[in-house]
């Protein structure tokens, strides 16, 4: 499987991030340990978690990076793979924080939780808005010169904060964010398109965006209110059942017929088909759904499949 080079780093990784919220929520221990394999015996190195997923299950999270170490622990394949994760959402303990102290104190927590003794990629996964930039950059200066971090990404931090964190990086000689995992997909665009892709084209930001498939909608499984009941995230997505989602499942159905493929393998190779998008967070709960996203990479839309997705989605 063909990888890529993480811009100002010596990270190299498959086009498929595998998103680690559904191991220890909708996924058990021995589910979760299955569908890794999977996914690295088709080629991808490249896994995304946080330390509170899944916290809306047991208040504090944790279990996603516990279950992820265990499996790296028995499978001994730890310095085969680019492992992601985050700081700074809220749980029912706390709410959103990165601080300095909040930071030193969970990235500790995270490699005994990874059973590992450094993160490839650690994230700002939320933004507190209130803890001065500099602070929270040199607590990630701290913990990089500590061997405990590689590289450092950002998450939902707004434009402004984004920007104001390459200055006083600069300014302070501090790391600077290599990456930025935003919301994107085909029913999601403008945001992205209009106010972060200038920032990730600017300072050569690797991007991996998250909710890739909006949730499941982009695969096609919800068409009417009545499939909202098919999945835990179905009730979220009723706001997606309008003339425009209408529209890009008939440019999904149609451009995934004339491939011989499914729909959310088309709705991934669309956005690895942007030339801002490095990689794609996307998650499996089955080996079915496991097979569309090995699949995304290697499926080449042309300029007419890319032209009418693009209209369905304007």
């Amino acid at each position: 499987m063909k990888k890529v080079n993480i811009a100002n780093t010596d990270l190299s990784v498959s086009r498929i991030n595998f998103g680690g919220n559904v191991l220890g929520w909708t996924l058990n221990e021995k589910e979760s340990f299955d569908i890794l394999d999977a996914f690295v015996a088709a080629g991808f190195n490249f896994i995304d978690t946080a330390d509170t997923y899944s916290w809306w299950v047991n208040g504090v999270g944790g279990q996603s990076e516990t279950i992820l170490g265990k499996w790296m622990k028995a499978r001994n394949n730890r310095d085969s793979l680019v492992i992601a994760t985050k700081v700074g959402s809220q749980t029912k303990e706390h709410p959103k924080d990165i601080s300095k102290a909040h930071i030193l104190q969970s990235v500790d927590e995270s490699l005994q939780r990874l059973q590992t003794d450094y993160i490839d990629l650690y994230y700002t996964h939320f933004d507190d808005e209130v803890t001065p930039v500099e602070e929270t950059l040199s607590a990630y200066d701290e913990v990089i010169k500590a061997g405990k971090v590689r590289y450092i990404g950002a998450s939902n931090v707004s434009p402004e904060r984004l920007n104001e964190s390459f200055k006083v990086a600069e300014d302070n000689n501090l790391p600077k964010y290599v990456a930025l995992q935003p919301h994107y997909n085909l029913m999601e665009r403008t945001n992205y398109e209009t106010i972060y892709r200038p920032i990730v084209e600017q300072f050569s930001l690797a991007a991996f965006p998250y909710y890739s498939l909006a949730s499941g909608f982009l695969t096609g499984k919800y068409r009417s209110e009545a499939d909202l009941g098919k999945s835990v995230r179905g009730a979220g997505l009723k706001h997606y059942l309008n003339n425009k989602g209408f529209a890009i499942l008939d440019a999904l159905d149609i451009v995934a017929s004339k491939h011989n493929t499914q729909p959310a393998t088309v709705a991934l190779a669309w956005q690895l088909a942007q030339s801002s998008i490095t990689a794609s967070i996307v998650s499996a709960t089955s080996k079915s759904q496991l097979q569309n996203l090995i699949d995304a990479p290697r499926l080449v839309l042309d300029k007419e499949d890319l032209e009418a997705l693009g209209e369905a989605s304007r």
